[in-house]
C-alpha cells in the first residue's frame, strides 16, 4: 500500500516537474518581447490620438493619466489640443509598462516615475558656484550686505527733501490797454462794440 502512494506522489512530481518550466516561461517576458518596444518617429509633437495609438490605450486613458502623474504634462496648442513631446510619449510607454505589464497600482507607478523625473530635473537642484566647504557662505553674506548697504544710500536719498525751484508761471495776466476786455453784451442792444480793425 505504501508503494502504490509513493507511486502515485512521484508521479505528481513528474508531472508537476514537466508542466514547471512552462509555467516559468509564460511568466518572464522573453527577451524578445522585452526589447520590442513601439518605434516612437521622429516628430516634434503628437496628437493625443497618435499617442494612443504608439502606446496601444485608448485616449481617455492618457487624458486621466494627465490627472495622475505629474509628469506626464503635455503642451496645450491655441485650440486646446494637446501636443505630446516626445519625452511625454516616453512617460506615457513607461506608465503603460509599469501599470499593464508588471501590474503595478497608479500609485506604485508614481512612486516609481517620481525618482526619473528627479533625476531629469537634477541640474536645478545643483549647488551654486561657491559652495560652503569654500567659504561660499561668507561670500554670498559680504555680497548681501553690501547689496543691503547701497539699498539704504537709495532710500536715504528718496527720503531727503527736495530744494524745490521757483518756476515761472506760464500763464501772465494780459494788461487791458483800454481797461476793458470786452464790451458787455446786452447794452443799449449794441452787440458790436469791439474796436474796428479796418
Amino acid at each position: 500500500m505504501q508503494n502504490v502512494a509513493y507511486t502515485a506522489c512521484n508521479a505528481r512530481i513528474a508531472a508537476l516537474a514537466a508542466f514547471l518550466p512552462s509555467l516559468i516561461m509564460t511568466t518572464q517576458p522573453s527577451r524578445k518581447q522585452a526589447i520590442e518596444s513601439p518605434s516612437i518617429p521622429d516628430r516634434l509633437y503628437f496628437k493625443i490620438s497618435d499617442v494612443a495609438r504608439i502606446c496601444g490605450v485608448e485616449t481617455y486613458v492618457l487624458r486621466f493619466w494627465e490627472t495622475q502623474f505629474p509628469q506626464l504634462k503635455p503642451n496645450k496648442s491655441g485650440t486646446g489640443q494637446r501636443l505630446y513631446r516626445r519625452r511625454d510619449v516616453e512617460t506615457a510607454l513607461e506608465i503603460k509598462r509599469l501599470v499593464h505589464d508588471q501590474g503595478y497600482t497608479l500609485a506604485g507607478a508614481r512612486q516609481v516615475l517620481e525618482p526619473a523625473s528627479r533625476r531629469r530635473n537634477a541640474q536645478s537642484s545643483l549647488p551654486l558656484r561657491g559652495s560652503a566647504r569654500d567659504g561660499g557662505r561668507e561670500a554670498v553674506a559680504a555680497a548681501v550686505g553690501r547689496a543691503r548697504a547701497e539699498l539704504r544710500e537709495i532710500a536715504a536719498l528718496l527720503a531727503a527733501p527736495v530744494a524745490r525751484t521757483q518756476r515761472r508761471s506760464r500763464i501772465t495776466a494780459m494788461q487791458p490797454s483800454s481797461g476793458v476786455l470786452f464790451s458787455s453784451y446786452g447794452e443799449g442792444g449794441d452787440t458790436k462794440s469791439f474796436p474796428d480793425r479796418s
